[in-house]
């Protein structure tokens, strides 16, 4: 039983080791795989809280650690993303600049902790961190085909929306994981049309989460119909 309860913890810690590794990959100047482990860090938020219900196993550590986990997917391996990308050559101001996401991220994520738990199966406030992370990462895989400014623009935008009092409808009520199957379908898409040599060498998680995911999102399926 005590495994069992561990098992979304172990996915929220494969979150957080993707967005280690997306830094690293960052730092290498290996952007394109440092978007995409964000992307897979993406897939394995959607299923650590689903776990944790289909488990019963729900708990404030499990909670807390996934903020944790967050932070550093979906704030700070984006925000070095985008200045390696965009503000390497803006010196202090480039960093002060890209520093605003993670500081940003991290209140967001404060204050959904501490809303009701009724509020947020209902809707978010403001733009959720890991939402804004992805769009970040998808950014800088088509930056070839995206002008600066508007990345720039975005980046900007996405700052102030994750702080901000709009009311963004949350999927927790939604049998699938939404927004965790469009990444994984965004994925499959990604490994059949491009030309792989073209990106180099891709992480082995990258071969390794999608199908994996894919096969969790079957399963939830199927066992949503068999409960009807």
């Amino acid at each position: 039983m005590t495994f069992i309860k561990q098992i979304p913890n172990l996915f929220t810690l494969g979150n957080l080791y993707c967005g280690f590794l997306s830094i690293s990959y960052a730092g290498s100047s290996q952007y394109k795989n440092a978007a995409i482990l964000i992307l897979i860090g993406m897939m394995l938020d959607s299923m650590d809280g689903r776990l944790a219900r289909m488990l019963h196993v729900e708990s404030p550590l499990g909670k807390e650690l996934d903020s944790l986990a967050d932070i550093v997917t979906f704030g700070v391996a984006p925000s070095l993303l985008i200045y390696y990308t965009l503000f390497l050559n803006s010196g202090w101001i480039g960093l002060a600049i890209c520093g605003l996401f993670p500081l940003f991220g991290a209140y967001r994520l404060a204050r959904f902790n501490i809303c009701s738990k009724e509020d947020s199966m209902e809707h978010f406030i403001g733009v959720p961190i890991t939402a804004a992370g992805g769009i970040l990462a998808i950014l800088t895989l088509f930056s070839g085909f995206i002008p600066s400014i508007v990345t720039i623009v975005i980046f900007t935008a996405l700052c102030y929306l994750m702080v901000s009092s709009i009311k963004i409808p949350s999927f927790k009520k939604v049998p699938l994981p939404r927004y965790g199957t469009i990444v994984t379908i965004f994925l499959g898409a990604l490994l059949t049309i491009i030309n792989l040599e073209s990106y180099k060498k891709f992480p082995t998680f990258l071969y390794v989460a999608t199908p994996l995911y894919l096969i969790y999102v079957t399963y939830r399926f199927i066992k949503i119909r068999e409960s009807r």
